[in-house]
């Protein structure tokens, strides 16, 4: 019989439970638990059903929440993943790391009128678990292989994404990766206690054993050049991110210990992956026993703080420039640092870097915020004579991420970029300057978040697909004649 929806009157918000903060200080694994089926159901029947669904509308990828709920509540967990995966590519992902707190479940109706979100990521993240469980998910199975080829270069969310979407047409997709393994950000750049490894590395097996053929290893500019790759294929999309780490130009920048973040979690992945990592070995990208100072405020500065009090720091303490309330991080992450010992100093920006040969403080200045600026935040302005010193033996600078010169690297210079080094599109066909050559993810926008990635993925792959089948047109015409 169909559960009844609408239980929010009666039922109250509950998440998943947390490990203890004692506990998950003392390993990288996931902090929060599984739900069982019935909380499951439970949750999910909190649902207002929505005539105007905003959570839906604020999904990067338009997912049909409400409907998969209603699934779920209902106990059709199988027709909920069918659903929910047929607009996302990678359910089991964005359940973990979305911040939901930001997109859908900051925009539940239900939220707003004061009975707690339905917790949506939870639920996704329960359904795909169990799909996996169960042995729902399945391998592409192909009908008809079509004879043409589309090489994509990078093989994270928007890589991904775009190869599956084209590979279930029946398309050869190889994906280009520098890295030794596949999944980009999704391996290298988020810690485990977030996103464990092996749940993107069966994603990329079941890829794999779809037929979309992987080359690691290989990068455009050293192994190939781009014009060489378009040789070999029908095709080509880019979607290498932005992996160019922001500099912060101060007075001592220059001191050992002081290291950008994708650097510092780089190391700490690998580690946990079982590499050989000889800066980490060696003590000097490990926290232990170190006084860390993180500067940023954003996600991935989060990332930074908590793995290194999980790698038994002395001390952590996050500057951020702006208060608690404009942090751009997920405030959910905020909450997670503060539970497990990090120290904010709001209001903080950084002015210099002591030490001899190597960083042992960062002098900072206190912050006022003054009037709004053109993108609508306050100004921060420094507050003269408020300078004090913070002792740091390791400083990680989590300052956001910028393009590189890919022209340059790739040898094309008719790829043409935008004012910020952004790769340039037309938006309508998501084509480069360069003929046959289309670009998504955080190359086109800037660093963003996975989801956004994956629904540039889709995108391209539908632009794509209309740019090969108008291929194979023009060359019937061009035979004909």
């Amino acid at each position: 019989m169909t559960e009844k929806m609408l239980t929010f009157i009666n039922i109250g918000q509950e998440s998943p439970p947390k490990r203890s903060k004692s506990e998950r200080k003392d390993d990288f694994n996931e902090i929060y638990k599984e739900f069982i089926n019935e909380k499951a159901k439970e949750q999910s029947s909190r649902c207002s059903q929505c005539g105007v669904p905003f959570c839906q509308i604020h999904c990067p990828l338009s997912n049909n929440i409400p409907d998969w709920l209603k699934l779920a509540a209902e106990g059709r967990d199988e027709e909920a993943y069918q659903l929910s995966q047929s607009t996302n590519n990678m359910p089991e992902v964005c359940g973990r790391i979305c911040p939901q707190d930001r997109l859908c479940e900051g925009n539940c109706v239900i939220e707003q009128s004061g009975h707690g979100t339905v917790t949506i990521g939870s639920i996704e993240k329960y359904i795909t678990e169990t799909a996996w469980e169960k042995g729902w998910i399945k391998p592409i199975e192909i009908s008809k292989e079509i004879n043409q080829s589309i090489g994509i270069i990078g093989a994270g969310p928007a890589g991904l994404a775009c190869g599956e979407e084209l590979r279930k047409k029946g398309y050869q997709i190889t994906i280009y990766d520098r890295y030794d393994r596949a999944g980009g950000l999704l391996i290298y750049g988020i810690p485990n206690f977030k996103l464990e490894k092996h749940v993107v590395e069966r994603r990329i097996k079941l890829l794999k054993d779809g037929g979309i053929n992987f080359v690691q290893n290989f990068e455009i500019g050293k192994d190939s050049s781009l014009k060489q790759l378009r040789e070999n294929h029908d095709a080509i999309l880019i979607a290498t991110g932005v992996y160019k780490a922001r500099e912060i130009d101060l007075p001592g920048s220059d001191l050992a210990n002081i290291f950008p973040a994708m650097e510092f979690l780089t190391a700490s992945n690998k580690k946990g992956l079982g590499d050989k990592v000889q800066l980490f070995d060696d003590g000097t990208l490990n926290a232990k026993g170190k006084d860390v100072v993180v500067i940023g405020g954003g996600d991935t500065a989060m990332d930074c703080v908590r793995t290194a009090i999980r790698q038994d720091a002395k001390s952590v303490k996050c500057i951020y420039r702006r208060d608690k309330k404009n942090m751009p991080g997920s405030s959910r992450e905020v909450q997670n640092a503060e539970e497990e010992g990090i120290e904010f100093v709001w209001l903080t920006t950084p002015s210099k870097f002591n030490g001899k040969n190597k960083v042992e403080s960062v002098e900072v200045n206190k912050i006022k915020l003054g009037e709004p600026d053109d993108s609508g935040r306050r100004r921060p302005e420094i507050i003269e004579g408020s300078n004090y010193n913070v002792k740091a033996d390791l400083v990680i600078k989590s300052l956001g991420f910028d393009p590189e010169d890919l022209p340059k690297l790739f040898g094309e210079d008719n790829l043409n970029l935008t004012k910020w080094g952004t790769i340039k599109i037309d938006f309508d066909t998501m084509e480069t300057s360069v003929p046959g050559v289309f670009a998504a993810g955080d190359i086109v926008r800037g660093a963003s978040l996975v989801v956004w990635a994956i629904r540039d993925g889709r995108d391209a792959a539908i632009q794509i697909e209309k740019y090969l089948k108008t291929k194979i047109i023009k060359n019937k015409s061009s035979e004909a004649a």
